[in-house]
């Protein structure tokens, strides 16, 4: 399921939905003490990033972290774990805590294994999610023309996942579609009339593996909040 929220400005989007989130995470800590959330990279959320830094929230109690992230360092200007150092851990946020995907020089089976461990000790099931979508229909590291795309969508694997993607560079590691499913509020953040554009060919079809980001705008169990701006 999903619905479409549409705005005339880049701006009013960012703080829209900067302000929706900031709610959201308000509500996990009161009512557990703590919350998550799970973002994505490219140049899209950057305005979102620094209208959430800005908000009068219980950061010390709020962990962010990623629903992806490309294996190389965060010096990179590639590095989504830069990104959001740069762009979102700022301001009011300076104190809120990071759960790092990308950790040690190889992306082992060991680092997996600790990394899935760690992840559903402290941060799973994420409180909010905010996913971007490729031309390709692409979301977080579920690229279809990646050989683990079975594998990332189905119901029975790991929280955590190596994918090759080979119409990208790097690999990635990224959330299963099984674990970011349960995320209790999904969002789709896209901006632009090329994306709208994928975004009705997504709709229009049901084949999850052509177009990963199928899973969340047509699975009933998630309701995607699309936010949209020209």
């Amino acid at each position: 399921m999903y619905q479409l929220n549409e705005f005339t400005q880049r701006s009013e989007l960012d703080e829209a939905l900067a302000e929706n989130v900031a709610q959201l995470l308000i509500q996990a800590v009161k009512q557990k003490g703590k919350a998550s959330i799970a973002v994505s990279g490219g140049s899209t959320p950057k305005g979102f990033f620094n209208a959430l830094s800005q908000k009068d929230l219980p950061w010390q109690d709020i962990t962010i972290t990623l629903a992806d992230e490309r294996w190389v360092g965060i010096d990179s200007d590639d590095s989504n774990t830069r990104l959001v150092h740069e762009n979102l851990l700022q301001n009011k946020a300076v104190n809120a805590k990071f759960f790092h995907l990308k950790q040690g020089d190889e992306l082992t089976d060991e680092t997996l294994a600790d990394l899935n461990l760690a992840a559903k000790s402290s941060i799973l099931p994420l409180d909010v999610l905010i996913l971007g979508m490729g031309e390709d229909g692409h979301t977080a590291s579920l690229f279809p023309c990646s050989e683990q795309i079975a594998q990332a969508l189905s119901s029975s694997t790991a929280p955590l996942l190596k994918v090759v993607p080979q119409t990208a560079p790097y690999q990635r590691i990224t959330f299963s579609f099984a674990y970011l499913k349960q995320s209790k509020n999904t969002f789709l953040h896209i901006s632009g009339t090329n994306k709208h554009a994928v975004l009705e060919q997504a709709i229009a079809g049901n084949d999850s593996r052509a177009m990963p980001i199928r899973a969340f705008l047509q699975d009933p169990a998630i309701d995607t909040q699309v936010y949209w701006a020209e």
